[in-house]
């Protein structure tokens, strides 16, 4: 485990689209400085996903700037963006003929120097024993179920040992047990490497049991609200952002609102 990883993330004034007249992003504000658990919520549509992608350079903003520890990513090559933020899909459309162990492996790729395929391999065992799939070490990446694919996507991503790690829907095709798994090791493990993780979630109630910070997004693509669970979970940016009613209470036990749903608002400008 890497302790000593400390990162920023920096995007101001952003905006995206795919033509002038669809813009997805608009004016996207946004500064990260703490390590810990950040997790992107708001309804399909908003730009979650097109947003971590400007960070990763996988898309390119029409306007505005994204910072990674004060440099330009628009500026960076993209091996050099790889090495500071490991990216795991949602939905992986990989289609890998070899084994798990050698498709974890890939993400070992800029750490890889003669002589360091035995560190590269140790790493990969520590994180397949983590993420439970030792047992999946010589299967066929193929022959697994679309949930077993998920868990070693997120493998491949820890093994990157980047200073950010950004999933998309990482707990998506896992059933509730490594739902709840999934979001404590991450939180964990970005108070224990001191790594920023941004995660995609559309589950509002782990999202506030497990984020350190939440970042809204509302329609049309623009930051509704970002802070702790409590100040962004409320029952008016919940009505206001998905358009549903609900009921919000503090769960003493541990400290964190509890989001009861209630009937949905339609008839809203943003129903389509």
């Amino acid at each position: 485990m890497r302790g000593d990883l400390m990162a920023e993330v920096v995007i101001t004034n952003v905006d995206f689209g795919y033509s002038e007249e669809h813009i997805v992003l608009h004016d996207i504000n946004l500064e990260i400085h703490e390590p810990g658990l950040y997790c992107i919520i708001g309804p399909n549509g908003v730009g979650k996903s097109t947003m971590v992608k400007c960070v990763s350079k996988i898309v390119t903003p029409l306007k505005g700037q994204v910072l990674l520890d004060g440099e330009d990513v628009a500026q960076m090559h993209h091996k050099d963006v790889a090495k500071k933020v490991g990216f795991v899909p949602a939905f992986s459309q990989d289609a890998f003929s070899m084994s798990v162990i050698d498709t974890i492996m890939i993400g070992r790729y800029n750490h890889q120097k003669w002589g360091s395929r035995t560190k590269d391999l140790e790493m990969v065992y520590k994180t397949m024993k983590l993420m439970h799939i030792e047992n999946l070490a010589t299967r066929s990446y193929n022959a697994l179920s679309a949930g077993q694919h998920q868990k070693v996507s997120i493998a491949r991503g820890l093994v990157q040992e980047p200073e950010i790690l950004i999933l998309d829907e990482p707990t998506a095709n896992l059933d509730v047990k490594y739902q709840v798994y999934v979001m404590e090791m991450l939180r964990a493990i970005a108070i224990e490497r001191g790594m920023i993780i941004m995660t995609i979630c559309h589950d509002l109630n782990i999202t506030s049991k497990y984020a350190h910070q939440v970042i809204m997004l509302a329609r049309p693509g623009k930051i509704h609200a970002v802070g702790t669970p409590e100040d962004v979970l409320t029952e008016e940016n919940i009505r206001e952002v998905y358009g549903i009613n609900c009921r919000v209470f503090m769960d003493e036990t541990i400290n964190k609102p509890y989001i009861i749903l209630g009937s949905a608002i339609m008839g809203m400008a943003e129903d389509y």
